[in-house]
């Protein structure tokens, strides 16, 4: 089918950040919430692959549960085999052949209208999935699964526009043009439990530059992805433009990385995932049709940084937001924190007194400030760090482990007086928080222990009220964090006002909701035009004197 001609030059709406609603008690957003979360924790749906559009039950199933209740079981996802993963590449030919020849202003309405659906009819639905799927209260997921998804997909269409009007100098004698050509091949986007953001944005970004994506969720996340899924058909994403395929990801990801028409991945996950992803495709070169783009996010080890200027009642409240919000399982999360010795007394009280408020449970309660963690292994893993502090160092506050019903751990914070301690340097992606007391005259040497304990390099901040001290720290950490804070916790990145990324072993920094990652989804073709070619092969040089 030849793509109509559209004879202007279209503009994308200019973007505008989502607000947040508040959800407050007598607000109408929160009786809406409130009844579609009754409404979906009451049914069981079935989950089957989507492939080129087509809805694929292959009768090997997976559980999707309540990390809060993980009695309470929300439906079951299909499993792909072998087959499965070869037909989703296959789809992906076949559906890029059109997608990438339709304009970027087609493809980018796609999105506008599913950001559209998403702020309106869809929210509560995205918003429930969610909640219930990956325990997260009321907040988390309005600022995840509503606002930075609508934000990515508003603020991609603005990036991608300004990066196709990027185009090369010209004079009377020639045009020069540039074309931003999807890749050749097919994108494998591998999304982590987490963000439900992150599922969508991780295969909607290389969609909108003209690329078709196998997708796999996390099987942690398989809930909101597939009603993430149903939300592209509705805002009329063609069949096989991105395919849904769960299962086991040794199985897809040896079949998607073996194939000669690998274009890119798309990854956010753990370091060690990652790695052995590189390696496979670094193996693999000579096998491919060209250079796969690998672009990820992986861990970190977010630290939180004081001086002894600093204002004591905001860094504690900086340290239990960005410590213990969604349970502490944001790759950002706060996870290690220097405070000098002067400050340390009124810090851990102010967190202990905080802590010790703190309300845990149901997220279909709203006076929770914090759920369940994701699975049982997340919480056998966390449970074993409480298990190996609690013989090692000092639990300040916290400690305390349920996984009866729900899989709960409990905000702790634990004080070491060792730099080198073990908490302070594994990601341990929980509610759980290592402080690190040194002596005020020691601010120097500390930035340098805050720069090579940890091998990432993800997320960071400083609290100071003397400006030579920020200075300082923002020059000696320059490398330790992709995203680096100044008297702020180092969560909650804003798509339009934070690019998020970092370097290091936290991935390739090429900032999701920014023209830098956008640019990785695109081969560029210069295209050159001669109005007055040359019609003899002589230089002037070439003439006798």
């Amino acid at each position: 089918m030849s793509p109509a001609v559209f004879n202007g030059r279209r503009r994308v709406p200019p973007p505008v950040n989502e607000p947040i609603r508040s959800y407050a008690p007598g607000t109408p957003e929160r009786a809406s919430l409130k009844a579609k979360l009754d409404a979906m924790a009451g049914e069981k749906i079935v989950m089957p692959l989507i492939i080129g559009g087509k809805e694929i039950k292959t009768g090997e199933c997976g559980r999707a549960v309540m990390p809060h209740d993980h009695t309470h079981v929300l439906g079951e996802y299909h499993k792909a085999g072998e087959k499965h993963v070869l037909q989703a590449i296959e789809a992906a030919q076949k559906a890029q052949k059109e997608w990438a020849a339709w304009s970027f202003e087609d493809r980018a309405s796609v999105l506008l209208k599913a950001a559209e659906l998403l702020t309106t009819t869809w929210r509560d639905t995205i918003n429930a999935a969610t909640m219930l799927g990956q325990s997260k209260t009321v907040f988390q997921a309005e600022i995840d699964s509503a606002c930075e998804i609508i934000d990515f997909w508003r603020f991609n269409a603005h990036y991608a526009q300004e990066l196709l009007e990027e185009q090369p100098f010209s004079d009377h004698t020639m045009w020069n043009q540039l074309e931003y050509r999807g890749l050749e091949g097919f994108v494998y986007a591998v999304t982590p439990f987490n963000f439900t953001s992150i599922a969508a944005n991780l295969p909607t970004a290389p969609a909108l530059m003209g690329n078709a994506v196998v997708w796999k969720p996390a099987s942690s996340a398989m809930y909101s992805a597939y009603y993430l899924m149903k939300l592209y058909e509705a805002a009329g994403m063609p069949p096989g433009v991105i395919n849904f395929v769960a299962g086991d990801a040794s199985l897809i990801s040896k079949t998607l990385l073996s194939h000669r028409d690998l274009g890119g991945v798309h990854f956010t996950g753990s370091t060690e995932v990652f790695n052995d992803m590189w390696k496979t495709i670094g193996a693999s070169m000579s096998t491919y049709r060209s250079y796969p783009r690998i672009v990820g996010e992986t861990g970190g080890k977010d630290f939180v940084l004081a001086h002894p200027s600093a204002d004591a009642e905001a860094l504690a409240v900086a340290i239990v937001r960005g410590g213990f919000e969604f349970q502490g399982q944001k790759c950002s999360a706060v996870s290690r924190v220097y405070v000098p010795r002067s400050l340390w007394k009124e810090v851990r009280d102010r967190m202990v007194a905080m802590i010790d408020e703190i309300r845990m449970g149901d997220v279909r309660d709203f006076r929770n400030f914090m759920g369940a963690v994701i699975d049982k292994r997340a919480f056998d893993k966390i449970s074993g760090y409480i298990e190996h502090a609690r013989g090692s160092a000092t639990i300040v506050a916290g400690g305390k482990v349920d996984g009866g019903k729900g899989y709960f751990v409990s905000p702790t914070l634990v004080e070491t007086t060792e730099p080198a301690y073990r908490l302070l340097c594994e990601e341990i992606f929980g509610p759980l928080v290592t402080a690190y007391v040194y002596d005020d005259a020691r601010w120097s040497e500390t930035l340098e222990v805050v720069d090579t304990t940890s091998p990432y390099a993800l997320t960071g901040a400083v609290f100071a009220q003397d400006r030579r001290a920020i200075v300082e720290a923002a020059s000696a950490l320059r490398h330790a964090a992709g995203n680096f804070y100044v008297n702020d916790k180092p969560t909650g990145a804003v798509v339009g006002q934070q690019p998020f990324g970092g370097a290091r072993a936290s991935g390739t920094n090429d900032k999701a909701g920014s023209k830098l990652n956008l640019v990785r989804w695109v081969s560029a073709r210069t295209i050159k035009e001669n109005f007055a070619p040359p019609k003899d092969y002589r230089y002037p040089f070439m003439k006798e004197a």
